[in-house]
């Protein structure tokens, strides 16, 4: 899978931009607040139709236009497919090759996107949400039918959360209503459970020995927490588990009036050995393992989708010492397109630079594109 080139019109700093991509590695450079960062961001939201930076698509739209436009044109298996973003004040439309696209599941997991920036770091350090977030973003790219189901568990569970409320004596815990809900809610939860054991087993399958190639250190992992074991459990025994789990807690809900137990409850968390990253690792371990975690999914993504995703690496230099820095780009195979965004690429090896296509940003703006050869650098 290769973006061939992106067009933008209207989108944060840019007013209009047209940018081909080398199916390598291709380096975005320049001083900060140029625009590096919302390039990257306008790749994200063509694959995946919203933002990983702002929850609200108007703010992606350059102040004092009505609308943002992104198309982009995708190569994969030698068939060129042009995908488009329009964004709108209240409203967003997704087209593939001119064709509307109604439903953002028949959208989204055609283009596959890794990203990886400063503030991922969350994903170990900030809230429970983030981490449920994440997984409901990786796994959407991976599988449509992931999306469709959590959108119908989040559906179950307003319903579910507004019966509880509603209720004005416990009795009501056995309202055939209530119940039916519950046994639907029980029925796409047990489904999202299976995806995110599944998922997070293929990423341990890789991340430990990645983790020890860019830090040498042995032992990473991640491990799913819930309110109960799911590991080697079939899809009905998760159902009877998290059954009697709801029935343990009826009386607790029916006082809290909400649902409290999930997949939107859940939690991840990430270890070296017996070291909780999230308690008591270093900022550099956290960053290196959100480094091994996104790398792994590289491997994940082909092996599922039988592609290879893009690859973006936003700022991802600047807590890195050199020697970390050319480790993690030696690391990338060639044949993955990866686009990189840093503010100096003097500290990059030349045997990197000579894969790379090279291009400076400025005010919103292509400076200059440089295509490096091995017998020097031919600039367009």
């Amino acid at each position: 899978m290769i973006l061939r080139s992106i067009k933008l019109k209207n989108f944060r700093n840019y007013e209009t931009l047209e940018l081909s991509f080398k199916e390598g590695i291709n380096i975005v450079y320049g001083e900060n607040a140029q625009g590096k960062t919302n390039l990257l961001e306008s790749i994200y939201v063509l694959a995946l139709t919203k933002s990983h930076r702002s929850f609200i698509d108007y703010n992606l739209i350059k102040e004092g236009e009505i609308n943002s436009k992104i198309t982009g044109i995708v190569e994969k298996e030698n068939i060129a497919t042009t995908y488009e973003v329009l964004l709108e004040k209240k409203k967003k439309k997704c087209f593939i090759d001119s064709d509307e696209i109604k439903k953002l599941s028949d959208y989204i997991s055609n283009l596959n996107i890794i990203i990886f920036y400063p503030e991922d770091l969350e994903i170990i350090k900030g809230s429970p949400q983030i981490r449920r977030r994440y997984l409901n973003t990786e796994i959407s790219q991976l599988d449509r039918n992931y999306f469709k189901i959590l959108n119908d568990y989040m559906r179950l569970l307003k319903m579910r959360n507004e019966s509880l409320k509603n209720m004005i004596s416990y009795s009501g815990m056995e309202h055939p209503y209530f119940k039916a809900v519950t046994d639907y809610f029980i029925e796409k939860a047990a489904l999202l459970y299976k995806m995110r054991i599944k998922f997070i087993q293929k990423i341990n399958e890789y991340c430990e020995a990645i983790f020890l190639d860019i830090s040498g250190k042995k032992g990473f992992h991640i491990e799913y927490e819930s309110s109960f074991k799911l590991e080697n459990l079939s899809l009905e025994e998760i159902k009877e588990q998290l059954r009697k789990k709801i029935t343990e807690v009826s009386t607790s809900e029916y006082r809290a009036k909400i649902s409290l137990i999930g997949p939107h409850k859940d939690d991840i968390s990430f270890w070296i050995d017996t070291i909780n990253l999230r308690n008591f690792g270093s900022q550099g371990q956290q960053r290196m393992a959100i480094l091994a975690i996104k790398l792994s999914e590289i491997t994940v993504f082909e092996n599922y989708c039988h592609d290879k995703p893009i690859l973006l690496l936003d700022d991802v230099f600047s807590e890195l010492d050199d020697g970390k820095k050319n480790n993690l780009l030696s690391y990338i195979s060639s044949d993955i397109q990866t686009i990189i965004t840093t503010t100096e690429i003097s500290n990059i090896e030349n045997s990197i630079l000579e894969k790379s296509k090279l291009i400076e940003i400025a005010n919103g703006a292509i400076e200059k594109i440089t295509e490096v050869k091995k017998h020097g650098r031919k600039q367009d």
